[in-house]
């Protein structure tokens, strides 16, 4: 079995920080979220990974490299237009061959992995599965209508939804999709739509199976979804003080603090995360909140965020929370005038208070 990651795709949702990075290498409790979906294939036995890549590809590339890291096999597709998730699996047909395979999305989080859906699908041995959850607002998803177990209509983002169960971002299909995928037109939004593909095998006489995930999943695509996803993974972490921490500081709770990071009269209250090489003087760092490494964060107070790696906040007078901060970002104060700040900052950015 072969697994197909799509790393593609602009990220319109998390703009302007979109702009200058891809979305699927956005730091989720200190690691990109690709790399999640990578250890969930290999943590499946799956190695022999293919990679879709569009406008960031270069990035991606030197982020993954080989994959030897992970004890797995990249082949770089790619795609000429983000055309949709169908255009990307007949994109990777040369590469999948006559293997099945599953396809991830890669600013996609599973809790508790995909190893139940892979030793389901080659048990039944059905023509596709696809993984579902139950939502409250299924009108934002592909849904999924079930008769008997087994999948009889697909909708996408329907206006009444028939169920609440929405398509998670994993599928496992054998080759039968690619000539599916053919026989499909593109939807209003001009792209080759997966759903419409499984949809397609259905109508055909294909047996279309599901799973239903049993712990959390979370889409990565906005920034209030990132947020959670961070505070799901730093609920786990366990307490590991590597750095540097004096006397005049206060360390609460599950926090990792990497080597080489500095706390200087602060309170870090946990779960939280501060890189390597980070320096927090005269801070607060509050619970579910991670610091990338080389960060500073002086007289100022963060909680409920995550700040990416050389980024820099100081003097601001009152609480960061809820934020997304990019790369080499400067936020600082000028003078006081106390207010909540709520930012989703850019990389290479500077923001004065005033």
């Amino acid at each position: 079995m072969k697994g197909l990651i799509l790393a593609g795709g602009k990220g319109t949702r998390l703009r302007p920080l979109t702009h200058t990075s891809a979305k699927q290498l956005i730091p989720i409790a200190n690691k990109p979220v690709l790399f999640y979906a990578i250890e969930t294939l290999v943590d499946a036995g799956i190695t022999d990974i293919g990679v879709i890549v569009g406008d960031t590809a270069a990035e991606i590339r030197a982020a993954l490299e080989d994959g030897s890291r992970w004890g797995a096999r990249f082949t770089f597709i790619p795609q000429d237009a983000p055309l949709g998730l169908a255009h990307a699996v007949l994109t990777a047909e040369p590469f999948i061959g006559d293997s099945p395979f599953v396809m991830y999305l890669g600013d996609n989080l599973i809790m508790g992995g995909i190893r139940d859906f892979v030793s389901e699908y080659e048990r039944e041995k059905p023509t596709a599965m696809i993984l579902l959850t139950p939502v409250p607002n299924p009108e934002d998803f592909g849904v999924a209508e079930l008769r008997e177990g087994v999948v009889a209509r697909l909708e996408e983002k329907p206006k009444q939804p028939r169920s609440n169960l929405a398509l998670v971002g994993v599928y496992l299909f054998d080759r039968t999709v690619f000539e599916a995928a053919r026989k499909i037109k593109p939807s209003w939004r001009g792209e080759l739509e997966i759903t419409d593909a499984i949809q397609r095998l259905i109508d055909d006489g294909c047996t279309v199976r599901s799973h239903v995930v049993r712990g959390w999943w979370k889409d990565t695509g906005k920034l209030e979804d990132i947020l959670e996803a961070n505070h799901m993974l730093l609920d786990q972490i366990d307490r590991a003080i590597c750095g540097e921490v004096d006397a005049a500081s206060e360390i609460h709770g599950k926090v990792r603090i990497e080597s080489g990071a500095t706390v200087v009269g602060s309170v870090i209250r946990g779960p939280a995360v501060i890189g390597a090489g980070a320096r927090i003087e005269n801070g607060y760092v509050g619970p579910f909140t991670a610091i990338g490494e080389r960060v500073v964060i002086h007289n100022s107070e963060v909680e409920y965020s995550i700040i990416l790696e050389g980024s820099s906040i100081s003097d601001l007078g009152s609480r960061m929370e809820c934020s997304l901060i990019g790369r080499d970002v400067v936020v600082y104060r000028n003078a006081t005038h106390p207010r909540s700040i709520n930012l989703m900052v850019g990389d290479h950015s500077r923001v004065g208070l005033l």
